[in-house]
């Protein structure tokens, strides 16, 4: 890391300037890889490498795994939230929680236990309250991200907790956990934009300003995360289907159990939002796909049918290309670093130093015409069928999950949960995004949040 830099990235990074032409600072990346011939440029004054070379991405993420950890820097700026936490932690620690996820993820239970929870979910609170906004005073306008938020932190509450934050009600309480999170989650993500991290360290010191807001946030989660704990103990946990009892039969150790909780709390909260935000975005610009999505739903469901079953589902063809699709343009997560623990050379003919942070970028990988061709700024379904099939893409080259080693053990359960909010709104209602502007701005954040909010009118359909 450089504290000064004067080439041309760096100098606009600084001065801000990348900002009159472009909405978003990971647009601004979008345009300057698509310039660079590697697919690869560096940003001198954060120490990054930013690459959408989906060669180099294989490389960090699977040929040389073991050289790009998430690194100690990573750590340090996750940490307060994340704590020992997967999605900060590399070596044995990672090991270990990563077979513990996988085994209980991959259980039978655990996925029918989750699908209860979304469908109930469904069922009783989101469809409702859809219904009522559209049955609601002439023109009324509500914001789907923010219910999109609600109904995926009630489901990941119940989920990892065994806790319902009642957040998807009809008055759209304000809960204090909710809140806490959100800060903290956005909190945490803008310690890594500061030109040096010892700005935020001084303020966290100091305990002034957005440190002294990050703080309290966390304070809050921890304070629910504890009490849980607690509760867990007294009434026993054996019999409980819920993350939180099911790793407590496994460790004996309160803090740990808090960070390994409160990272599927994160995993699995705002990135199904995210990518239902970006579905419904895209959907109202395209009806011709929101057509063909009821078509084929119409086609595998019973007439009156409100929700989805798991083995109808799995028969959706069109509906899985297009969420598919709709994250290729607006991952949930827009990038992911990795340290370089030794000096190394990417495939791109790239030199990397040790300590350099290298970042591969899903978001700028999905606008590449070298990888996605000509009509890569379409939203387009259909590039992932054969002869009506759903064919996968390589991983490498859509890394929206992650890929090799630490591929997203919770993908399987995410797509269920949002093809099943899909299956069931689609078919009962149009969705129409009030918003005039061509492209949604993001605020800083460890995942995609759009500014603003998405605000929609709705329609029940006549059928």
């Amino acid at each position: 890391m450089k504290p000064w830099c004067n080439c041309d990235i760096c100098r606009n990074y600084l001065s801000m300037s990348w900002a009159s032409e472009f909405g978003n600072l990971c647009d601004w990346y979008t345009y300057l890889l698509r310039k660079s011939p590697t697919g690869t440029i560096h940003v001198h004054v954060l120490g990054n490498t930013i690459t959408c070379n989906a060669q180099n991405v294989e490389y960090m993420l699977k040929t040389h795994f073991d050289n790009y950890p998430k690194g100690k820097p990573f750590s340090t700026i996750l940490g307060d939230l994340l704590g020992r936490g997967i999605f900060n932690v590399d070596g044995d620690s990672w090991n270990f929680q990563r077979k513990m996820a996988s085994l209980e993820l991959g259980s039978v239970a655990i996925r029918s236990h989750a699908l209860e929870i979304v469908t109930e979910e469904i069922h009783t609170r989101l469809i409702p309250f859809i219904a009522s906004a559209a049955r609601g005073e002439r023109n009324r306008i509500v914001d789907l991200q923010d219910i999109l938020r609600r109904f995926s932190f009630d489901n990941i509450c119940k989920f990892s907790f065994g806790l319902d934050p009642c957040c998807l009600q009809p008055l759209l309480p304000v809960s204090d956990l909710a809140v806490a999170f959100d800060t903290a989650s956005k909190l945490s993500a803008e310690r890594a934009l500061t030109a040096s991290p010892a700005v935020w360290k001084i303020k966290r010191l100091f305990n002034v300003g957005s440190e002294k807001k990050l703080k309290e946030a966390i304070n809050v989660v921890n304070k629910l995360a504890e009490e849980m704990i607690n509760k867990r103990k007294e009434i026993g946990f054996t019999a409980r289907k819920d993350l939180l009892s099911r790793f407590m039969s496994l460790i004996n150790d309160d803090k740990y159990l808090r960070d390994i909780v409160v990272s599927f709390l994160l995993a699995g909260r705002d990135t199904v939002a995210a990518a239902l935000t970006g579905f419904f975005w895209l959907l109202s610009k395209n009806p011709q796909v929101e057509k063909l999505i009821r078509d084929e739903l119409d086609r595998v469901m019973k007439p009156v049918q409100e929700l989805a079953s798991f083995e109808q589902i799995r028969e959706m063809h069109y509906l899985n290309a297009a969420v598919y699709e709709s994250m290729r343009l607006f991952p949930p997560v827009q990038f992911d670093s990795k340290f370089a623990k030794e000096d190394d050379v990417l495939p791109d003919g790239t030199f990397v130093r040790k300590g350099t942070r290298v970042t591969y970028h899903p978001y700028a990988m999905g606008r590449m015409e070298r990888i996605w061709g000509p009509d890569c700024l379409e939203f387009k379904p259909e590039r992932w069928l054969r002869d009506g099939v759903f064919v996968p893409e390589s991983p490498f080259k859509y890394p929206v999950f992650q890929a090799g080693a630490r591929v997203c053990l919770g993908k399987e359960l995410a797509l269920v949960e949002i093809k099943s909010v899909v299956a069931a709104l689609v078919r009962r209602f149009d969705i129409r995004v009030v918003r005039e502007i061509t492209e949604p701005r993001f605020v800083p954040g460890l995942t995609a949040t759009v500014q603003g909010g998405l605000p929609i009118q709705v329609y029940e359909r006549q059928h």
